[in-house]
C-alpha cells in the first residue's frame, strides 16, 4: 500500500453542497445597516471639518491621528458598502476589505448566528471551521443567503455526523 493510498484512508470524505438554484448571492450587510454607517461616517467628518475650522486641530500628530481614524472609517465603510456573499457549488466567498473563500469540501464545521428579529439591522452570519482549524466569518443580509446559511449548517452537520 502506498503513502498516498493509508492517507486517502485517513482523510475524511469531502463535503458537497448544492445550493438552490446552482449559486446564491446577495449583499452581505442590510440597507439600514449601510445607511447607518454612511450617517455614522459623515457624522464624524463633518464633526472633524467643524473642529478644523474652528482650530481645534491643528497641523502636527493629532491630525495624523484624526486622519489615519477618518481614512479607517472610510475604508470601513466602502467595505460595508460593496461587500457581497456567495454561496456556490464548491465554496463560500465574500468580498470584503479582502476577499474571503472556504471551500466547501475542507469545512468541518459552521453554525448560524444572528439575532432573532433583528436581521433587517444585525446581518445574520455564518460561523464557518475547516477541517485543519482554520476559521471564517460570512455575512448575509437577504432571506435567500440565510436560508443557504441554515441548510448547509443543517446539511454539514449530518454529513459529519455519519
Amino acid at each position: 500500500m502506498s503513502l498516498g493510498m493509508k492517507f486517502a484512508a485517513v482523510l475524511p470524505e469531502p463535503f458537497r453542497f448544492q445550493p438552490t438554484g446552482g449559486r446564491v448571492e446577495g449583499p452581505a450587510f442590510s440597507r439600514v445597516f449601510q445607511s447607518l454607517t454612511t450617517v455614522v461616517v459623515a457624522g464624524c467628518l463633518g464633526w472633524v471639518w467643524r473642529l478644523w475650522q474652528r482650530g481645534a486641530i491643528d497641523y502636527g500628530p493629532g491630525l495624523a491621528w484624526v486622519a489615519a481614524a477618518l481614512a479607517l472609517m472610510a475604508c470601513t465603510w466602502w467595505a460595508v458598502m460593496r461587500s457581497r456573499t456567495v454561496v456556490g457549488a464548491d465554496a463560500l466567498q465574500q468580498r470584503w476589505l479582502w476577499n474571503k473563500r472556504m471551500d466547501l469540501a475542507d469545512m468541518a464545521f459552521c453554525k448560524v448566528i444572528r439575532v432573532p428579529g433583528l436581521d433587517w439591522l444585525v446581518a445574520p452570519r455564518l460561523y464557518a471551521r475547516t477541517l485543519t482549524g482554520k476559521f471564517s466569518v460570512f455575512y448575509g443580509a437577504t432571506p435567500e443567503l440565510r436560508e443557504e446559511f441554515k441548510r448547509l449548517s443543517q446539511e454539514l452537520a449530518a454529513f459529519r455526523r455519519m
